[in-house]
């Protein structure tokens, strides 16, 4: 019995020759290869303004930095990975945590709303921070109305919606910014990197300095290249090197078939599993959207049980992300939120991307039936 891991990292055969041409270019920092990676993402998602940078972390700080958030409240959600919410703090922000919804594990409108009543409008707040839990769109009409309303800046967590698509568009043309993940795990990896969309073109060249150092490489004022005259605002070294993108361009274009496959299993999922007792899948909501399905998650009672059951059989399961207000780090912002609560007794991801066969998805939802 071969076990079914729960990801599986996705390389391009021409990986090894596209490679070997940058390596030995004598060229292997920032370079045209990540211009041309940016030209790629942007055509794929349709939206003008992106930088790529070395993690999908980068991006969010760099967000919340271009956004402005220091002695100020940031709303954010808990349910997510912990690496979303550590921007929030290094850029001497405080959190507040939105519940979520108990049908998607997304953050919730509604509680967005409760949470901007509760402070000092507008002064204090300074963005909404969103995450597409396992690759599942947010209710960006909901959202984007309350914060146009408030005139507060939404910074999207992606991370795990690479490829999702939201009434039409794909996702990363709906926020004020918008972050991507291109780990090694993620639908695609450039081994580790990220991607950050932005709407305003202000805010892309600002984020273009402050990505390395706050120094303009493409028009340097002095007659040596290397030596700067004058930097006006500090930056970050957060850019993507010419390695890290041809890696990223090989595997970008296997994305959208990657895509169909995860999503037909998650389908095949959907309609064989959805009447199994002790199992709750996850809520469309009714809303116009394609998940990418980075995750599959579903809702199970005795979920300890169902771990254990799944493991003897040699299949992977995981909860994935813990959620973030119970760790130490994030003490002094722990309220009650009854959506999460609710949500993570039982939330538990299983296998379900481009490496799942069609044996494997038959062998899984025939275990589950069998023990569930």
């Amino acid at each position: 019995m071969k076990p079914i891991s729960l990801f599986s990292v996705f390389m391009a055969p021409e990986v090894i020759e596209e490679l070997k041409e940058v390596l030995y270019s004598g060229y292997i920092g920032q370079g045209p290869k990540v211009n041309d990676f940016e030209i790629m993402a942007m055509q794929y998602i349709g939206s003008p303004f992106v930088l790529s940078l070395y993690s999908g972390t980068a991006a969010l700080n760099l967000a919340l930095r271009l956004v402005g958030v220091k002695g100020k409240y940031v709303i954010s959600t808990a349910l997510t990975c912990s690496a979303s919410n550590m921007p929030i703090l290094e850029n001497g922000a405080k959190i507040v945590w939105a519940d979520i919804d108990r049908g998607t594990g997304n953050i919730s409108p509604e509680s967005i709303e409760e949470r901007i009543k509760e402070i000092r409008w507008p002064v204090d707040i300074g963005a909404i921070m969103i995450m597409d839990w396992g690759g599942r769109p947010c209710d960006y009409d909901k959202i984007n109305k309350i914060a146009a309303e408030y005139q507060i800046p939404v910074i999207e967590d992606a991370c795990h919606a690479l490829g999702a698509v939201y009434k039409g568009q794909y996702v990363g043309a709906h926020s004020d910014f918008t972050c991507f993940s291109l780990q090694a795990i993620k639908t695609i990896t450039s081994v580790d990197g990220g991607f950050l969309f932005m709407k305003k073109k202000e805010d892309y060249r600002r984020g273009k300095l402050l990505r390395w150092y706050g120094i303009d490489r493409e028009n340097p004022s002095g007659t040596d290249l290397r030596c700067e005259d004058d930097i006006l605002e500090y930056g970050y070294k957060y850019h993507m090197n010419d390695v890290n993108a041809t890696i990223g361009m090989c595997n970008f274009k296997y994305l959208d078939a990657i895509l169909w496959k995860t999503r037909d299993n998650a389908v095949y999922y959907n309609q064989n599993l959805k009447d199994v007792q002790g199992i709750t899948l996850l809520d469309p909501t009714g809303l116009d959207y394609e998940p990418s399905y980075w995750l599959y998650t579903m809702k199970v009672e005795n979920r300890n049980g169902f771990m254990k059951w799944m493991s003897e059989n040699k299949i992977m399961t995981s909860k994935v992300h813990s959620r973030n207000d119970h760790h130490t780090c994030f003490r002094e912002f722990k309220r009650d939120l009854p959506g999460v609560d609710f949500f993570v007794r039982k939330m538990i991801c299983i296998p379900v991307g481009y490496h799942v066969e069609k044996e494997d998805r038959e062998r899984i939802v025939s275990v589950i039936r069998e023990g569930w």
